[in-house]
Parts: structure tokens; sequence; C-alpha cells
């Protein structure tokens, strides 16, 4: 992990090290944030670290304690729920709006993100399955139009990659589960179906939480951050 960027781009490109160092569990939940051998992987002041650090904390993925330092934050059973119906609620609406306003093109798009999607599903290459997920899902929230809808939504997502990737990739049905319901989704959008894909992003969020929450429970030695999973 090095930087090698400059001015507001130095911020930035520290920002986003940092951020993806944090979620993919460099450190692990509950655990503080060693500010001297990030300096030195990244190869900058603690100045900047520390900032890139305050905008985390905002984000809701470090706590910074007076005297203390930065930790990482965990999340109990409850915060995950929470989380989990909030975004839930989110793409649920989202849902609705897009099959008003998402254009032709938007949607071709999305197509052949799922069919990228389902030919890293059918490789097993988890990595790439969940890049393309996520794009997803985000194209989604693009489509609703809703720049107020999509803010909140973006406010939450370090967040959510954290806890939305937390389950046992191959345990059970669990992937092959989510595959069928993103499916299901492309069908919806594409026949404008606003209710039927708000039903089916609802199942697709509830099913992720609870298969976080038992990984947990099963595992309850097991990090938060350092988990991954499709969703």
């Amino acid at each position: 992990m090095q930087v090698n960027f400059s001015g507001a781009s130095l911020h930035q490109g520290i920002l986003s090290e940092l951020r993806d160092y944090i979620v993919a569990g460099g450190v692990p939940a509950g655990a503080r944030v060693p500010e001297r051998e990030l300096c030195e992987r990244l190869r900058v002041s603690r100045t900047p670290l520390r900032e890139a650090l305050k905008v985390l904390a905002a984000e809701g993925l470090v706590q910074l304690l007076p005297h203390r330092g930065a930790w990482v934050r965990a999340y109990s059973e409850a915060d995950m729920r929470h989380l989990f119906e909030l975004v839930g609620a989110l793409e649920a609406a989202a849902s609705r709006l897009a099959c008003e306003r998402i254009t032709q093109e938007e949607l071709l798009d999305l197509r052949a993100l799922h069919m990228a999607m389902y030919e890293a599903y059918m490789r097993r290459d988890l990595a790439e399955y969940v890049r393309l997920n996520q794009a997803i899902h985000l194209a989604i929230l693009e489509a609703a139009r809703n720049p107020m809808l999509l803010d909140t939504y973006e406010n939450l997502s370090a967040r959510l990659r954290r806890l939305r990737f937390a389950a046992d990739p191959i345990a059970g049905d669990g992937w092959s589960r989510a595959m069928r319901e993103h499916e299901e989704m492309i069908v919806a959008l594409g026949d404008r179906n606003g209710p039927a894909l708000a039903d089916i992003m609802h199942r697709h969020i509830r099913a992720k939480c609870e298969a976080v929450c038992k990984s947990l429970q099963t595992s309850p030695g097991r990090s938060l951050a350092s988990a991954g999973s499709a969703g």
C-alpha cells in the first residue's frame, strides 16, 4: 500500500487507501489504528493521515478517542440490524423510483454489469463478483434520480461494505440465492415493476443481514472487518 499523489489528490488518495485497508480487515474491529506503521507504509506524515481518520470517523468506520488515538469501530448485532434496516429502506425506495426513471441506456448498462457478475460467479471469482455487485446496487440508486437519497446511501457505504460482506461466501446456498435474487431484480427493473423490485430488494437485504448475524454468532471471535462475502 503506497500513495503517490500531491495536493488535494494526496488527501483523497490517503483517504481511499486507508478506507479500503480498514474495510478489507487490515485493522481488526475494536483494534487501535497503528498510525506510525500506516505513515511508513503510505509514506506520508501524520498530519494527512489524521485528516483522513477524521473523515473515516464521520463515516462511522473509526472512533477518535481523546488521548487514545483512533480505533476501528466494532459493531454489535443491534448496530448491524439497525444499519441493514436503514439501507433496506433506502434501496427499496430507490427501486420504486428507478423503475419510473431509468433510461433504456442505463438499463442496458445494468444488464451488462449483471452478465459480467454472473460470469464472475461461475468462475467463483469472489473479488470481481463483489465489485460488480456493488456497482449494480449503486447504479440502481443513481437511476432513482434522487440526490438526497443517494447522498444518504453513500454516507453509509463504508459501514455497509464492512457489514454486508461479513458472512461466509460459500456457506449453504447463500451465494447462489443472492445470484438468483439479482436475476429477479434485473427482470423487475426491465418490466418497470417498482413494487416487485422493492420487495425483491427488501428480501435481498434482509437475507444478507441474517447471514452476517448468523456468521458472527457461529464464529464470535471473527472480525467484521476481516470477513468477506457475496451479496
